[in-house]
């Protein structure tokens, strides 16, 4: 396992990035990139707008490869899998992992499912980081120690006949009411607490990346949500016409009840002193329950982490096509980790991780 240094968290009053002093990774044991073929032509890359990180690894990239050339179309998250889907791209580049809508226009259209490699873990508490993982939030009066991800799902689901595995839908993410979690005292909790509701906050959930990573590693691939969510659409205007957020609002509704639970961002916590208690996680009911921090967006033991993707059209038993392959090795190397690093859009990967998703690519 990697090293992390974190210099700091936020200096106390802190509200903006340019007073956030941001973590620092260690990335000595990531390997060196060593180009391992001769590339040439023009690298075709549709999707998020990261015009930034994509042109810095680009100029970097030409220093290994000076007779290649990028044609970027980065215009919104939706033109990756478009860019794939028509053949106009040779890589997808995505923010946050492809919905199930966009994966299923790619086996219908190849009859096969594209190649997922992911570049880097979603941000932990960076102002200017992006696709942020969650936070799982109480009343500082509320005595729960920690949450499983079957509890979140208890919480935060509803009985389903199944799920979501990619595209295929399978009965074995199906449960029933009885794993239902809608009281404090289902939770473990004592005395008062033992019949007390549980009040649930979140962000919307139609079409979110932040709904998929819980649907995705909670709920199994299942997409059924307890109807008592007080659900907060994060681009209400009207909202932002009063000079708060949504994400504010679900802070301040678990700072006022003590039966609240909500998911957030911790950077959302920071920004406005948040006076609530963030739940450690686990991914089993034996542990390790594991505290959000950089540390543990970067050796990935957090469960809900998010992730940041890029996606290649390889027919299945064939080669990935070399300047393809080279440009993911280099962002999947030390020098394209770095410059990820110094972005502070994301958290770069740790070693382990960088050796899963390289072994994607041979």
């Amino acid at each position: 396992m990697l090293a992390i240094a974190v210099v700091a968290r936020v200096v106390p009053n802190a509200l903006n990035a340019s007073e956030y002093i941001p973590a620092h990774y260690d990335l000595s044991a990531l390997p060196s990139y060593v180009s391992s073929g001769r590339v040439t032509g023009v690298m075709r890359i549709y999707g998020t707008p990261l015009e930034d990180l994509v042109g810095k690894w680009a100029n970097a990239f030409r220093g290994y490869h000076a007779q290649v050339r990028l044609n970027a179309y980065l215009i919104n998250t939706s033109q990756a899998f478009a860019g794939l889907v028509t053949g106009q791209a040779d890589i997808g580049l995505m923010g946050h992992r492809q919905w199930h809508n966009g994966r299923e226009a790619f086996e219908r259209q190849f009859g096969y499912a594209p190649l997922e490699v992911r570049f880097a873990s979603g941000s932990y508490d960076d102002p200017e980081g992006t696709t942020p993982g969650l936070m799982f939030i109480v009343n500082k009066r509320n005595p729960l120690a920690g949450l499983t991800l079957q509890q979140i799902d208890g919480i935060f689901g509803a009985a389903r006949s199944g799920g979501w595995d990619g595209t295929r839908w399978t009965t074995a993410a199906a449960r029933g009411p009885e794993q239902d979690l809608r009281q404090w005292g289902q939770l473990g909790l004592e005395a008062e607490w033992v019949g007390r509701t549980i009040h649930i906050f979140g962000s919307d959930v139609t079409l979110s990346n932040w709904a998929d990573l819980i649907e995705r590693e909670a709920f199994h691939g299942g997409t059924k949500w307890n109807p008592a969510l007080n659900e907060s659409p994060r681009a209400d205007i009207s909202t932002k016409a009063k000079g708060k957020t949504r994400d504010q609002l679900i802070l301040e509704a678990v700072e006022k009840d003590p039966a609240a639970i909500g998911f957030i961002f911790q950077r959302v916590i920071n920004a406005n002193h948040g006076d609530v208690r963030v739940l450690p996680l686990a991914r089993t009911a034996t542990g390790p329950f594991v505290t959000p921090s950089a540390q543990t967006f970067f050796d990935g033991s957090y469960p809900l982490h998010n992730g940041a993707y890029l996606y290649f059209n390889r027919v299945p038993g064939q080669p990935l096509a070399v300047r393809d392959r080279e440009f993911a090795r280099f962002v999947l190397s030390r020098e394209g980790q770095q410059i990820l690093a110094d972005s502070r859009l994301f958290v770069p990967l740790s070693a382990a991780a960088i050796q899963a998703e390289r072994a994607k690519l041979e």
